[in-house]
């Protein structure tokens, strides 16, 4: 049998398939708003087949927004509209599930088809937050330092963004701590200069991340699954690296985190990434492996051979696609059939199965 095609439980879930729809920015939302767009783009992918359909990165306060353009999760009306596009997801036996996020310095910026670097105040931008004030780059808004309180009002709005998601009918969470967001940029001593209880060694640098997930979990049904995307490592000498993650994970998975989903990099631009096919596959195996704790595998996976091998092998429970989803919506059937494995078609569906 095929272990891509194997289920796995999850808490009171049991996902039907080891494919995840990887969390994607659509950049198409007007004041945090999902729209018509939304349902299309994250139903269809439910519609082919995948266990898991995770939202885009949903700031949990209006400040978070990557773009102005970006979707919200931090008032009723938002979750109300997001309780359609998780009805839907779910009625096609996908997990509807959602990522909850904060950019950080890299918020107020435009969208990649508009633009490149800051959104100003007159075209729709605002003053961004960060540890400390370092901005990203040049061409990114220069933050402001958060304070005690800020930092307070930023796990609370992770606490009410989750209490939000359950009430739209979502039944799992992902908190976002990678590619150079808020929670990421308190983990890298790259981007984290704080001489308080945030900052300094590991300890300090990721208490807000060990606050959010609490915070989260304190609200979270314990029936259901809470996931935590980290990047594995910065890509730069001096910054959070594979170690570290390793005992985060380990710290996380004690306080309730059901999976580590590995990604890597966009904390700053001087990474100097090594591309290929599958190369973030190796920071999950490793966390799985030393943490114990369930891990999704990302990045450059684009044939279900490739995806067959990652579970198959133990370098990851998961296997979380992105970009191959956007070409081919209907991945898991197509390989499903490649592997030799059985997966039901919507019964709208059959006459060309």
């Amino acid at each position: 049998m095929s272990a891509l095609f194997s289920p796995l439980r999850q808490r009171g879930l049991t996902l039907r398939n080891r494919l995840a729809v990887s969390p994607m920015c659509q950049y198409s939302a007007r004041d945090g708003m999902p729209a018509h767009w939304h349902l299309v783009h994250l139903g269809s992918r439910a519609v082919g087949g995948a266990a898991v359909v995770i939202a885009e990165a949903s700031a949990v306060l209006p400040e978070g927004r990557i773009s102005p353009e970006d979707t919200g999760i931090w008032n009723a009306a938002q979750a109300e509209a997001w309780a359609p596009v998780a009805a839907f997801v779910r009625a096609q036996g996908a997990v509807p599930a959602i990522q909850l996020a904060h950019a950080g310095r890299k918020a107020s910026t435009f969208a990649p088809w508009r633009g490149h670097g800051a959104v100003a105040a007159d075209a729709g931008g605002w003053t961004v937050v960060a540890p400390s004030a370092l901005a990203y780059d040049d061409a990114y808004p220069q933050p402001q330092a958060l304070d005690a309180a800020g930092i307070a009002r930023v796990v609370s709005a992770f606490h009410d963004a989750a209490v939000r998601a359950l009430e739209a009918g979502f039944e799992l969470v992902e908190i976002h701590a990678a590619h150079g967001y808020l929670l990421h940029q308190f983990l890298s001593p790259l981007s984290n200069r704080r001489d308080d209880a945030y900052g300094g060694g590991f300890e300090g640098r990721t208490r807000l991340v060990l606050e959010v997930i609490d915070a989260v979990r304190e609200v979270w049904p314990d029936s259901l699954p809470l996931w935590l995307r980290i990047s594995a490592t910065d890509w730069v000498d001096g910054g959070w690296d594979v170690a570290q993650s390793v005992e985060l994970a380990r710290l996380a998975a004690a306080r309730g985190v059901d999976l580590v989903d590995a990604s890597s990099g966009g904390l700053s631009p001087r990474q100097a990434i090594t591309l290929g096919p599958g190369y973030q596959v190796p920071f999950a195996a490793r966390i799985r492996r030393e943490a114990g704790v369930a891990t999704g595998a990302v990045g450059l996976i684009t044939t279900p051979q490739q995806a067959e091998r990652i579970v198959a092998g133990g370098d990851a429970d998961v296997v979380l696609l992105a970009r191959e989803l956007l070409r081919d919506p209907y991945f898991p059937y197509h390989a499903a059939k490649a592997l030799g494995a059985e997966i039901d078609a919507p019964a709208q569906y059959l006459r060309a199965w």
